[in-house]
């Protein structure tokens, strides 16, 4: 037992086989648009010194960034490796997404191992666009939109009337939602008249400003007012004759005026004629 004592420490003290392991150093990176973008990739093998490294981004299908020790696509020309990691210069939003990092190392025992990096590109906030009517009649309800399709993370967004912070409360006449950047007003006024403008903003950059557009409340004409006036007295006398027609029908008017008709009509049969009454013969004798 003595002699197998020196050799059993001898294989506790024996390195043990690694295996390829790939890491990131950062699962998450955030950079602003136009910048270089650094996606860390480490690897260490057991025996081979020279595995065979790619780049993947996933998107609706995976498409190779680094393969074959070349760059594909847009990349090529504006991307560069440094052992295993990846940079992209001058990234954009289209870059954004999560990419993958696969390491094959073929005289390792475990010869694949891969890590994950997501790339998302902040973009500071753009002109937005807004719609305004030009004018719109008094009493009518109103909606203004405002919309910066391309800002990351999503804007946020305010409205000003006459260069003034529209502020909505339970007292005002509006409602606003800042993450939709609508502005509605239930019953506009002469009173909402002025000039528009919404602005955009997020934590990326300085916030953008639409151009003010005017908005008048205007009366209704004075024909339109009487069209619809003439439109709404038809409507309700076509609806006191259908009420009266219907209430006559249930009291049986229709049914009474029909029966008088009908008797009024009636013609009783002809006298019989006068020869008749001549040849006529008593046959009976009547006592009174």
């Amino acid at each position: 037992m003595l002699p197998l004592l020196p050799l059993l420490l001898l294989c506790l003290h024996c390195p043990a086989g690694v295996s390829v392991t790939v890491s990131a150093r950062k699962a998450t990176v955030e950079v602003h648009e136009h910048t270089d973008a650094v996606l860390s990739c480490e690897f260490r093998t057991e025996k081979d010194q020279n595995p065979r490294i790619e780049w993947k981004k996933k998107g609706k299908a995976v498409t190779f960034v680094y393969f074959n020790n070349k760059f594909t696509g847009s990349y090529a020309g504006r991307a560069k490796m440094e052992g295993a990691t990846l940079t992209i210069h001058s990234v954009t939003e289209k870059d954004s997404g999560e990419y993958r990092c696969e390491v094959t190392a073929s005289q390792d025992h475990i010869n694949f191992g891969e890590a994950t990096v997501d790339l998302r590109v902040l973009v500071p906030p753009h002109i937005p666009s807004c719609d305004v009517p030009s004018s719109v009649f008094v009493g009518s309800d109103l909606e203004l939109l405002c919309k910066d399709k391309l800002s990351v993370p999503p804007a946020m967004y305010s409205w000003y009337k006459d260069n003034e912070a529209l502020m909505a409360s339970a007292d005002t006449a509006y409602s606003m939602d800042s993450h939709k950047g609508t502005l509605k007003f239930k019953s506009v006024s002469k009173m909402d008249s002025g000039m528009y403008r919404c602005e955009s903003s997020n934590s990326v950059g300085a916030p953008k400003s639409c151009v003010a557009q005017q908005l008048k409340v205007v009366d209704y004409p004075v024909d339109a007012a009487i069209l619809m006036a003439g439109a709404a007295a038809f409507v309700i006398l076509t609806l006191l004759c259908c009420l009266c027609a219907c209430f006559c029908h249930r009291r049986g008017c229709c049914k009474k005026e029909k029966k008088a008709k009908s008797i009024k009509s009636y013609n009783p049969p002809p006298p019989p004629p006068i020869h008749n009454l001549m040849n006529y013969k008593q046959t009976q004798s009547f006592m009174i």
